[in-house]
């Protein structure tokens, strides 16, 4: 691989970087998470989490729930927040786009929830770089995979591949690059 070569992404992680982007429109205090459902390498919907469509956002009013001090979604019961999964496929059904047999690209690992929502939207490959699930709820994750029902991979985006996005983030893109 020539050096030129070495900072382009794979497909997985060019979309984890996607979700990563799509992780700075979320609108909880909590836990800013991002998603995208690809399938034949063409992204076909994005979600994030955050405060149900039409009501007011969480960083908005600066707070979850009035009257309770902690934003933590461990800790409340429920979450307030949609999650980014549900978000995702909830954009693809609103535009007639079909899951089955998509892949699902998500910056913290799906709750136990989001993973049998992902389950029944037929999307088989889940792609997560943050670890979330604890104790029993492994042990359901577990099951899932055993039975086949859906495949998870943690990756991570190297640093240099992150680099060279931050650069195109930053900086006009149409200008010559130095070869």
């Amino acid at each position: 691989m020539n050096d030129r070569e070495k900072d382009r992404p794979t497909w997985d992680q060019y979309f984890m970087m996607i979700a990563k982007l799509a992780a700075t429109r979320s609108t909880c205090l909590a836990f800013p998470v991002g998603a995208v459902i690809a399938k034949n390498r063409q992204v076909v919907a994005t979600g994030y989490n955050g405060s149900p469509s039409g009501s007011v956002h969480c960083t908005a009013q600066g707070f979850c729930y009035e009257d309770l001090s902690s934003c933590d979604a461990s800790k409340i019961l429920p979450s307030r927040a949609v999650h980014a999964e549900a978000n995702a496929i909830a954009q693809a059904a609103r535009h007639g786009i079909s899951t089955e047999g998509a892949t699902i690209y998500v910056t913290l690992e799906p709750c136990i929830a989001c993973l049998k929502l992902i389950i029944s939207a037929g999307i088989k490959e889940v792609f997560y770089e943050t670890d979330f699930n604890t104790g029993e709820k492994i042990v359901v994750r577990d099951s899932f995979v055993a039975d086949k029902l859906v495949n998870l991979h943690k990756i991570t985006v190297p640093i240099n591949v992150a680099e060279k996005a931050r650069q195109f983030l930053i900086a006009p893109i149409s200008l010559k690059q130095e070869l």
